[in-house]
C-alpha cells in the first residue's frame, strides 16, 4: 500500500499532518458470525473539514476528532486499502431470484418464499421440495 500510515500511538502526529478536505481511511473488522456473507474487513472513509473549538484538533463534519479516530480505530491510512470494499458501498449479491430453468431441491423456508413471489404468476407452481 502506498501512502502514509499512522498507528494509534501516533495520533497527535496524525492530527498535525493531515490536510483538511482530504480523505483518510481506517479498516473495520466485521463479525462474520453475525454477517456470514460479508467481507471480514471493510474500510471506512473520513474527511476532516474543520477544527474543534477548544482543542483546535481537526474534526469531521460530525465533530469526530482526528486524535480520537486514530486512537480508537487506527491505524489510519492515507490511501484506500487495496482489494478491500468501502463499508458504504453496496455489498456483493450472493443470492437472487431463481432463474428460469432452475432445478434443485428446496427446503420449506425457500418454498414459502418462492410461493409468495410466484403466487400471482399463472402457470407456475411449486410441488413438495422441487419446482415444476
Amino acid at each position: 500500500m502506498a501512502g502514509k500510515v499512522w498507528e494509534p500511538h501516533k495520533a497527535k502526529k496524525f492530527a498535525r499532518e493531515l490536510k483538511l478536505g482530504k480523505s483518510y481511511y481506517v479498516v473495520m473488522n466485521i463479525a462474520t458470525s453475525l454477517a456470514p456473507y460479508e467481507d471480514p474487513q471493510l474500510y471506512s472513509e473520513y474527511v476532516f473539514t474543520g477544527h474543534l473549538p477548544f482543542t483546535g484538533n481537526p474534526c469531521t463534519d460530525g465533530g469526530f476528532s482526528a486524535v480520537t479516530l486514530c486512537q480508537n480505530f487506527g491505524p489510519v491510512y492515507e490511501e484506500p486499502p487495496a482489494r478491500m470494499r468501502n463499508i458504504a458501498d453496496a455489498p456483493p449479491q450472493v443470492a437472487g431470484p431463481v432463474p428460469e430453468g432452475y432445478e434443485a431441491y428446496l427446503d420449506e423456508a425457500e418454498i414459502r418464499r418462492l410461493e409468495k413471489r410466484i403466487g400471482s404468476t399463472p402457470g407456475r407452481r411449486i410441488l413438495r421440495g422441487r419446482r415444476v
